[in-house]
C-alpha cells in the first residue's frame, strides 16, 4: 500500500500521537501565536487524519496577548491513561508548562494544571507501577538537557525533585523528550541540532527511568547529510504501536520549495520504525527512506487521493475547526456567520497585520501546497478613509502579502501590497467602482500572483511578488521563525474601528498541479 507524506500538510509542527482502543489514533501539534491552541486530529489508519477540534479554546486556558509571532504554544504531548486524555505543553510567554485533561478529545478540555519545573517541551509517562513522570527540556543551546521528576496527575504537584537525566549527543538544543517503557527498557527519544537542516532525532535507553542512559551511536532520524533530498529538517518525533505490533514514528519535517525556501512551515510526517537485532528503533538515519511517496505492507489504507480543493461557503452556524485566528477572538467580536444569507462578515478593528501584538480581524488556514489558487468573493464598500479588507498570505507581521480594497481620500482602490522584512510597499493599485469582487492568489514555484475579477469579467493580474519573501529563510531563519504561511481573510480600520463590515461569500483553495513527487 502506498501513502503520501506529509500525512498532515502545512503548518502543523511538533506532532504527538496516542492510540486508544484498537484503531483510534489521536494527534496534537503546536499552534504558536494562533488561536484556538493545539489542534487535535483523529485517524483510524494513521494516514488519513481529520481535525476534530482544539485543546485550548478559552482565554482562561490560553492568553496570547503578550505572545509575538513564533511564541505562544510550543510542542504538546498527548497521552491517554485510564479513560482520560492528557495534553501537556508550554505557553512560553504565559503560564509556562501545564497540562489539560478531557474525557473526549473533542472537548471540553479542563482548565490548565501547572507543573513546577522545566523549560519547554514537557512529556508524560504513566508507568506500569503507577508513577507518573514529567520529562522536559531544560537549559539552552549547547547546555540544553533533559530533566525528569514525578507528579501527582490530579494536581500537577511535584512528588520528587527534578533530576538531570540526559545531555544529548553533543549537539545544541537537546529537546522534545519522550520517555517510553517498552518491554522493560526505558527509551528516551529526543530532538537535537536545532530546528534547521541539522535537526535530528536521537534515542537512548536504560533499565531504569532515571538512567544512566546509553546513547544510540547514530541519529535514528535525519537527512542532515542529504542536502539534495526534497524532505529536510526531520526530527521532533513520537512513537506509537499499532494493534498488530508494528511501531510507527510521526515527526516534523519540511518540504523546501525550489530546494531552499520553507513556505509551509514544519509539517507532520509518518514512517515505520525498524527494530535492530540489538534493540534500537531506527527510522531513517540519513538513508533517504522517508519520502513523499511511501510504500508499506502494514497499512491497510492510502491517502493518495486526498481532496484537491478546500472550499467553504460559510453556510454553517459555526466555523470549521481548520480555521485559526491571530492570538485571540472574543465570541461574536469581529466575525459573524448567519448574516447576509450565509456570507461571512468581518468587522475591522484598529489592529493591523503589521502590529506585533495585534488582534486584527483575520481568519486563516495553513498553506499546504504550491501550484494552487486561493480565492474568495468579497462585498465591501468602505465608508471612511483607511478602511480595508481582502485576501492575505501571512508568515508573520514582518512578512505578508495583501490583496485588499481600501478607501483613500474618499476613493476606493484595490491594492496589491507586500510587507517584506517589515517594509510595506504597494506593488500596484487600481481605482475601482465595484464593491463586489473576486480576489485570488495564484501561487507557483516562483511567485504569488495577485488577481481580481469583477462580475461578468475576466481575471486581471494586478501584480506579482516572489515566493521566497514569505519564506522562513528570508525572515530570520529557522531559529527565529517556527511557523508557516497562512492564507485567509482580513479587515481593518487601520487605527480605528471600521464602520463598514466586509462580507465574504466563500473561500476556496484549489490545487492546479496534482502530481505526487
Amino acid at each position: 500500500m502506498q501513502y503520501e507524506n506529509p500525512v498532515i500538510k502545512g503548518f502543523y509542527p511538533d506532532p504527538s500521537i496516542v492510540r486508544v482502543d484498537e484503531t483510534n489514533y489521536y494527534m496534537a501539534t503546536s499552534s504558536f501565536e494562533y488561536f484556538p491552541g493545539v489542534p487535535i486530529f483523529h485517524s483510524v489508519d494513521l494516514v488519513n487524519w481529520q481535525q476534530i477540534g482544539h485543546a485550548l479554546t478559552r482565554k482562561s486556558q490560553l492568553d496570547l496577548s503578550n505572545s509575538p509571532s513564533s511564541s505562544g504554544i510550543y510542542a504538546p504531548t498527548l497521552r491517554y491513561h485510564q479513560g482520560t486524555f492528557y495534553l501537556i505543553t508550554t505557553d512560553v510567554r504565559g503560564i509556562g508548562n501545564f497540562y489539560v485533561t478531557a474525557k473526549d478529545p473533542r472537548g471540553p478540555w479542563s482548565e490548565p494544571i501547572k507543573i513546577p519545573y522545566g523549560n519547554i517541551d514537557p512529556s508524560l509517562l504513566f508507568d506500569e507501577d503507577g508513577k507518573v513522570y514529567v520529562t522536559v527540556q531544560n537549559g539552552a543551546g549547547l547546555d540544553s538537557h533533559v530533566i525528569q521528576y514525578e507528579i501527582d496527575p490530579l494536581t500537577g504537584e511535584a512528588l520528587t525533585e527534578p533530576v538531570r537525566i540526559f545531555d544529548g549527543d553533543g549537539g545544541e538544543w537537546t529537546e522534545a523528550p519522550h520517555l517510553y517503557n517498552i518491554h522493560g527498557l526505558y527509551y528516551l527519544l529526543c530532538a537535537s541540532g536545532g530546528t534547521g537542516l541539522n535537526h535530528r532525532a536521537i534515542i537512548a535507553r536504560s533499565d531504569q527511568p532515571y538512567g544512566p542512559f546509553e546513547l544510540c551511536e547514530m541519529p535514528i532520524l535525519s537527512h542532515n547529510q542529504l542536502p539534495d533530498h526534497p524532505i529536510q529538517a526531520l526530527g521532533h518525533a513520537d512513537f506509537v504501536e499499532d494493534n498488530d505490533g508494528n511501531w510507527w514514528a510521526i515527526f516534523l519535517a519540511t518540504r523546501p520549495v525550489q530546494g531552499k525556501y520553507t513556505i509551509f512551515g514544519r509539517e507532520t510526517f509518518l514512517a515505520p520504525i525498524e527494530w535492530t537485532e540489538d534493540g534500537w528503533p531506527i527510522i531513517d538515519p540519513n538513508k533517504g527512506t522517508v519520502n513523499q511517496l511511501m510504500e508499506s505492507t502494514e497499512l491497510t489504507a492510502t491517502n493518495i487521493n486526498r481532496p484537491n480543493e478546500f472550499f467553504t461557503d460559510f453556510k454553517e452556524r459555526k466555523m470549521l475547526p481548520n480555521w485559526y485566528y491571530l492570538r485571540y477572538r472574543e465570541e461574536n467580536s469581529y466575525l459573524h456567520l448567519c448574516s447576509r444569507n450565509g456570507w461571512l462578515r468581518l468587522d475591522g478593528n484598529k489592529d493591523t497585520l503589521n502590529d506585533q501584538l495585534g488582534v486584527p480581524a483575520f481568519i486563516a488556514v495553513p498553506q499546504t501546497d504550491i501550484d494552487i489558487e486561493v480565492s474568495t468573493e468579497m462585498l465591501f464598500s468602505p465608508e471612511q478613509d483607511q478602511e480595508e479588507a481582502g485576501l492575505v498570505a501571512r508568515l508573520n507581521e514582518r512578512a505578508h502579502y495583501d490583496l485588499v480594497i481600501k478607501r483613500i481620500k474618499g476613493k476606493r482602490y484595490l491594492l496589491a501590497r507586500q510587507t517584506v522584512a517589515g517594509d510595506t510597499v504597494v506593488l500596484a493599485n487600481v481605482l475601482i467602482q465595484e464593491d463586489q469582487l473576486e480576489l485570488k492568489f495564484a501561487i507557483d514555484q516562483e511567485y504569488y500572483y495577485f488577481l481580481y475579477k469583477a462580475k461578468g469579467k475576466s481575471w486581471v493580474q494586478l501584480a506579482k511578488s516572489p515566493l521566497k519573501y514569505l519564506s522562513v529563510e528570508e525572515n530570520g531563519g529557522t531559529g527565529a521563525v517556527f511557523t508557516g504561511v497562512m492564507l485567509g481573510l482580513y479587515a481593518t480600520g487601520n487605527g480605528q474601528d471600521s464602520k463598514t463590515p466586509a462580507y465574504f461569500n466563500w473561500f476556496k483553495i484549489k490545487r492546479t498541479n496534482q502530481k505526487t513527487e
